[in-house]
């Protein structure tokens, strides 16, 4: 997971809980987006942009996730680590918060583990499903991937109505990953951790016969408790039980990624992209494309890892990294399709956890592309959120407030 600063008012256990990240590569169709007109190049010039604190009468503990439900532009959801979710009304004046969901009784919220992903279904509220990504208590933890269903057209979920999809054994208490979303092919993507540890220890990132260090796609709409999508590098195999086989595991999409902290997929290009958190070196940021292999733990980004030279370079490289004068621990974002910052419109915005950076490129960049820095924050960065106009926002879950990227004056 992310690799998180100590503050008074934030445990080192939550803290932890938000180091995650991988590797990358890229694709423009790999998720199952159909053929797109490529849309027009963003701006040569590095864009300015300006950083503002909304919903300024709220806060919120220890928040790590936010969203908007498909097509509703009314309401916020705000994951907070330790197992609840709220919802508040989108007006610049709120100045309260009400329970979506709360399931803290059965989250495991320490060190890096929590409430992690949140994912409505694309047809919410029809279909009132919405998809949870949390760590509970096990062996010693397990991720979970479940679904939680509403009886009251989307106002709040049922805590008992919890359906679990999909369950991975972590055999560390790190690394767990827990970013969800859906793919404009209906499918829902998952992003894990290589199961934790100091330099993958057990090699998980590069055995596909578990789904560490990997992100996964699975069919929620089909069998029980998910279908294989045809278009998996293995979906001829059986489904990894407690996310481990005798065979690739079917459910893998790609690998060989460290730890992937936020994952999501531009609206106009169909691209993946992922923030890959690094070891000790490199932060990078990966374009995901179908049975691609990111390099982790042979390659820290573009760069050897072990063995410390002459190490293979088949893998895909990250699309832009940067060093530690500049981060140590990345929050994957958004291309920004708003209409407020013009001169931002197809750039690929990302931060840094640790250092509150928050940078740039173009979504058209070739890999090794040096990232711009917008600009910098005293912010804990730990996810970004895009609201149904494309505008952008973030989250500093060591103070529990919600950010917005607007136009420089």
């Amino acid at each position: 997971m992310h690799r998180i600063r100590i503050t008074s008012n934030v445990t080192a256990a939550l803290l932890a809980a938000m180091a995650l990240a991988g590797c990358g590569g890229g694709n423009s169709s790999g998720n199952g987006g159909g053929t797109v007109v490529p849309p027009p190049p963003p701006t040569s010039t590095t864009p300015t942009v300006a950083v503002s604190q909304v919903f300024t009468s709220l806060t919120f503990s220890q928040p790590t996730v936010l969203k908007q439900a498909p097509g509703d532009s009314s309401r916020w959801f705000v994951g907070e680590k330790s197992g609840v979710i709220r919802v508040f009304a989108n007006n610049p004046g709120s100045s309260s918060s009400s329970t979506f969901l709360d399931i803290s009784s059965v989250v495991n919220a320490s060190g890096e583990g929590g409430l992690l992903g949140i994912a409505f279904h694309p047809d919410f509220p029809v279909t009132p499903e919405v998809f949870v990504a949390y760590t509970r208590t096990g062996a010693p933890l397990v991720s979970y991937i479940s679904r939680f269903t509403s009886d009251d057209n989307g106002q709040t979920l049922l805590a008992g109505s919890e359906d679990p999809i999909l369950t991975v054994l972590q055999p560390q208490t790190n690394h767990n990953g827990g970013d969800i979303l859906f793919g404009p092919d209906g499918f829902l993507y998952a992003a894990f951790g290589d199961g934790g540890g100091g330099g993958d220890p057990d090699g998980n990132a590069q055995n596909d016969e578990n789904l560490h260090g990997s992100i996964i796609r699975i069919d929620v709409d089909g069998a029980s408790p998910y279908g294989i999508p045809a278009g998996n590098p293995n979906a001829m195999n059986s489904a990894c039980v407690q996310g481990y086989g005798g065979a690739p595991c079917p459910e893998i999409f790609a690998w060989g990624l460290r730890n992937p902290w936020r994952i999501s997929i531009d609206e106009v290009t169909g691209k993946l992209w992922a923030g890959d958190v690094g070891q000790g070196d490199w932060e990078e940021i990966d374009v995901i494309e179908a049975g691609m292999n990111y390099g982790w733990n042979v390659r820290e980004g573009a760069h050897c890892f072990s063995p410390a030279s002459g190490c293979d370079t088949t893998f895909v490289d990250p699309i832009t990294e940067y060093g530690r004068t500049q981060g140590r621990s990345v929050t994957g974002g958004h291309v920004y399709r708003g209409s407020a910052i013009a001169e931002l419109v197809g750039w690929y915005v990302f931060g840094d956890y640790g250092s509150g950076n928050i940078f740039a490129i173009p979504e058209n960049s070739v890999a090794g592309v040096t990232p711009d820095v917008l600009l910098g924050t005293s912010n804990s960065i730990v996810t970004f959120a895009e609201d149904t106009d494309g505008e952008l926002y973030f989250v500093d879950i060591a103070v529990g407030t919600i950010h917005k990227l607007e136009d420089a004056p």
